[in-house]
């Protein structure tokens, strides 16, 4: 008989950050210079409760990151699986060439205590401000906290996406409640 208790195989190294992203697929916005701009994110990851901090990994080749370091704040834009191709073709674009908002049909609100907009069509969008650079250099590691929370009450069921590599994705599942002691 058999030890099937073990019946794993190798996986490639470059693949294992689709098994472990942390969160949904975001859409970051930014204002610097009376400029806005929009980047698709997936690294990020909560780091504290109250306030909510948030970690996320901006690229310093990526058009954002400038805005983001220059300003020292942002928006977390969270779409719903509905916005799919918008979150794709701007994570497909550079804000460098292309008015992101226009081709894929995004709006801008205005936020209460940043520059950077909101996005209507997104369920939820958190203000933030960067309190930690110290991991920039080295990581592109910026930590934020969140200043403002904004959610759509219509929209109960949020599935949202989830980058799993190479242009997969995967929808947030049913949601299940249990009792827990967290406050």
């Amino acid at each position: 008989m058999s030890d099937t208790r073990f019946t794993k195989i190798a996986f490639p190294l470059a693949d294992v950050y689709g098994l472990l992203e942390p969160g949904p697929v975001i859409l970051l916005t930014t204002c610097h210079q009376g400029r806005s701009n929009v980047m698709t994110l997936s690294w990020l990851t909560m780091l504290e409760f109250e306030p909510p901090l948030v970690g996320c990994v901006v690229s310093n080749r990526d058009h954002s990151f400038a805005a983001l370091e220059a300003t020292g704040e942002c928006a977390i834009n969270i779409p719903t699986a509905e916005l799919a191709q918008a979150v794709v073709g701007c994570g497909n674009t550079s804000g460098a060439d292309t008015d992101k908002f226009a081709t894929f049909g995004l709006t801008r609100q205005p936020a209460s205590q940043i520059q950077a907009p909101l996005l209507a069509e997104c369920f939820a969008s958190l203000e933030c401000r960067v309190v930690d650079s110290t991991l920039v250099p080295r990581y592109g590691f910026f930590v934020l906290e969140v200043l403002e929370a904004w959610r759509d009450p219509a929209l109960e069921d949020h599935p949202t996406l989830h980058h799993r590599g190479h242009g997969a994705f995967m929808l947030a599942g049913e949601t299940i409640h249990l009792p827990s002691k967290m406050k």
